[in-house]
């Protein structure tokens, strides 16, 4: 802890000095993040290393396994932050990250959820969709492997959970949101993106186009509808 406390000292004296503008900018006039990354709490995954993000880039939510509660009357904190930034940030872009070895994700995985941790066991209980389509779809892995199938179907569980809240859900009616879906493996130090249109997680390349899980594009079902209805 002694080393941790030691670099507040040393952002204190050199971090904060060379930045002292971007700082004052932001202090004077707010934030304006380009993204929400909703990322798992893992002390081994940091959003903002990552994506070589500066202060007031990148609005964070982390929480064990990456979950995204579907939308409820019941208020919480994951909800509360994305509402905020969709509707008083104005982000447009959504960032649902997994990871390789993740711990949410081996205990989803495992035959037996673990004990002495209810409140775990029920946060969990947000990713069991994953772990279903694994189990009816790939009975045949194992180990490792179904940690991983696991991960990169919840990324994509998330998602969806993420487009029942209003808030979302109305950015991508009027064609202002776009969403990803990512998992990081530590190991490789790559970062696969989820691609809508394939249903597969690719490499992110500098040379190739970025994959998107949902981009951004008007659907005016509704207007659509009435105009056709009064012809």
């Amino acid at each position: 802890m002694n080393e941790l406390i030691g670099r507040v000292f040393h952002f204190e004296k050199t971090v904060f000095p060379d930045s002292r503008e971007l700082f004052g900018k932001l202090a004077t006039e707010g934030q304006s993040p380009k993204a929400l990354m909703i990322s798992c709490a893992d002390s081994r995954i940091v959003p903002e290393q990552i994506m070589q993000a500066e202060p007031g880039e990148l609005f964070v939510c982390r929480n064990a396994g990456n979950m995204v509660p579907p939308f409820a009357t019941m208020n919480g904190g994951v909800s509360s932050t994305v509402e905020y930034a969709v509707v008083a940030l104005g982000v447009r872009d959504i960032i649902v990250c997994g990871h390789s070895d993740c711990g949410a994700m081996k205990a989803l995985s495992a035959p037996e959820l673990p004990e002495g941790m209810p409140s775990v066991v029920a946060w969990l209980r947000h990713g069991s969709a994953a772990e279903h389509v694994v189990s009816t779809c790939s009975p045949h892995l194992h180990g490792d492997d179904r940690v991983r199938a696991v991960s990169l179907q919840n990324v994509i569980a998330q998602l969806a959970h993420l487009r029942t809240h209003p808030s979302v859900a109305a950015a991508i009616a009027g064609g202002q949101m776009s969403l990803h879906g990512w998992f990081v493996d530590i190991s490789a130090g790559m970062v696969f993106g989820l691609d809508g249109e394939t249903g597969e997680f690719t490499p992110l390349r500098e040379d190739r186009p970025l994959p998107i899980a949902l981009p951004a594009r008007a659907r005016n079902i509704i207007d659509n509808w009435t105009a056709e209805a009064a012809e």
